[in-house]
Formats: structure tokens, sequence, C-alpha cells
């Protein structure tokens, strides 16, 4: 099983630089393959393979009008067109639409680096031709710092490493090979309805708020809306003609709408991230006296010591252990006989 994790990088300004080149570079190279396919199907009828567009983009590097691609990590351009050709492929099989040329204003600036020689250690990522230099001062531009430490394992196998920017912060993208465990459940289970007054209702009658109906949520969606409304109003104002006119305050005001929309992303992921692992996390075992098999359903967290109508006094953690581990006997006995 393939496990994706994602993880927010902390470039400093030369590295900021880079990574744009980068991601300008890959649009160019997925255009230009994109225009060749095109341009030879309304001539020929034909396909040309990504590795035959891959020598010809060589070729067009050595010209003395695209030498500054020779500034940018060959990894970048080849999967580029290697993304151009699949999409041009799929639209042919009938699984999604006519590819379309990737504008540089509404398109997401975005690259591919090898999966062999990228390198990830607890706090950086390293990036395949920042720095050609051996010097290690000049090597530190390589390094990116993470955002967050020890997300990323630095002993396995990488998949499809991307590094994205989201209008505010980069990110970098990597699939890793995990092991999946699958094992008989240790407790009855429980069920979780979704609502709307309230975000879920659980089977041992927890509940959980609905995050949009909070102030702080309140506060920033009417924020939003006002700040969205002063955005169109501007573009009316600066109107010439048909089209609009796009002047810095309202460059400005859209990367604060941004923001916002980034914070309410952020806090909405957040919670529901908390609500999970409190779910998952509790110990029902625990809940199960180990001397009489009563279940004592108001059990709290801050109960550390488990007190039952039959006279049992025990360390609920321990006596967890004790059901989980007849619980594992009486498996083995099933399953033998």
């Amino acid at each position: 099983m393939i496990k994706t994790i994602r993880v927010m990088l902390l470039p400093n300004n030369k590295q900021k630089t880079k990574l744009f080149q980068y991601a300008n570079t890959s649009r160019f190279a997925y255009n230009w393959a994109l225009g060749r396919e095109q341009e030879n199907y309304k001539t020929d009828g034909k396909f040309i393979s990504d590795c035959d567009l891959r020598k010809e983009f060589t070729q067009l590097k050595k010209t003395d009008e695209y030498s500054w691609l020779n500034n940018i990590s060959n990894n970048v351009t080849k999967q580029a067109i290697k993304d151009a050709c699949e999409a041009y492929k799929r639209f042919f099989k009938g699984y999604s639409k006519f590819p379309n040329f990737k504008s540089r204003k509404h398109s997401i600036p975005s690259f591919y680096q090898d999966n062999v020689k990228i390198q990830f250690t607890g706090t950086h990522v390293k990036v395949e031709g920042f720095s050609s230099s051996k010097k290690k001062n000049k090597q530190k531009l390589n390094w990116i710092r993470l955002g967050e430490h020890g997300c990323i394992p630095t002993d396995c196998k990488y998949v499809n490493p991307r590094i994205k920017y989201d209008g505010i912060n980069w990110y970098i993208t990597v699939g890793i090979e995990d092991e999946s465990h699958i094992g008989l459940p240790s407790n009855d289970g429980i069920g979780i309805d979704l609502g709307i007054k309230d975000l879920a209702i659980c089977s041992d009658n927890n509940k959980y708020q609905n995050i949009n109906k909070t102030q702080k949520v309140k506060k920033l969606e009417k924020r939003k809306r006002r700040l969205q409304r002063s955005i169109s109003r501007r573009y009316e104002n600066n109107k010439k003609g048909v089209s609009y006119c796009k002047t810095s305050n309202i460059v400005k005001s859209e990367k604060e709408l941004l923001k916002i929309n980034h914070r309410l992303t952020n806090i909405r992921q957040s919670y529901l991230h908390q609500i999970t692992s409190e779910i998952i996390k509790r110990e029902p075992s625990s809940k199960l006296c180990s001397c009489c098999g009563n279940i004592k359903k108001d059990l709290k967290l801050s109960d550390r010591i488990y007190r039952c109508k039959c006279g049992n006094v025990i360390d609920r953690d321990y006596q967890a252990a004790l059901n989980l581990k007849r619980y594992g006997e009486n498996v083995i006995k099933q399953s033998v006989a």
C-alpha cells in the first residue's frame, strides 16, 4: 500500500526563486510537448511517444534560444513531457477531457523530483540541481527546511515526489510504501452518525459540535464575504470596456482572501483530525470489568482507577490489557476449533 505524506516547505528567498523557475520550466515543457502532439496529429494523424519527444527536447536545449533550459534539472522537464503524453493518451482512450495548455496565471505551479535522487533528513529535503557547486556553503541551497520535523521517513523508497505552490506556501507531496496491518478488532466498535446540527453523534452518547457554528469560524466567514464583495466592486470600478483591470490593491486583497480561505480550511481539517483521533484513542476495553463483565459507560479518560459495583478496584490500563489478553485467547480457541 502507498501512503501519501504532504509537508509544508520553508524555503529562503533564493530557494523560492529556484522553485518558481523549476515550476515555470515544467509548465513550458508540458505545453511544448502538448503542442507538438497536436501539431503532429493534424499533419500525420499519429501519436509521438514520450521517448521521441524527450530526444527532440534534448536537441532543443542545445540551441542558443533555449539554452536557459540547461540550468534546470533534466528530470523536471522529462516528467513534464511524460505527463503531457499521458494526458493526451487518456483523452483518446476516453478517460478524461482534452488536455488544455497550462496557463501562467491560472495553473498551479508544480514540478516533479526524481524519486531516486531526492533525499530527506528529519528537518530538510534535498532538491536536485539547485546548486551544482561542490562547495559546502553553496550546497546548502539544495537543502530546503521542512515545516514539520520527522514526518517523512529517511530509510524507504519514495514514489512520485511532487512540489506544489498553493498561492501562499510551497508543499512537497511524496508517497511511501506502507505495510497494511489487518487484524481482528479488540472491541465491539462504535456507531457514528453525521448530522447538520452536530458534526457527529456516537453510539456511546458522545456529541461533537459543528465547527462551522462556532464564533471563530463565523467571524472568518463574515470577513471573507466582505472581502469578496470589496474585490468585486473594485473590479467593476476598474473595468475598461469588456475587460477588467487588476490593480495592485486588488492583488493585495486577493492574497488576503486566499489567506482567509487557507485559514478556514486548516481550522476545519485540524478539528476533524482532533475528533477522529479522540474517537480512535478511546479504550472501550477498559470500560469492561475483568471480574464480572459489567460495562461502565460513564468512565472518563481522567478516571485512571476502575471501580466496579462488584468490588473490583484496578488500574484501568492494566484492566484493558487483561481484557485484550482474554479476547486474544478466545480468538485463538475459536480458530483452533
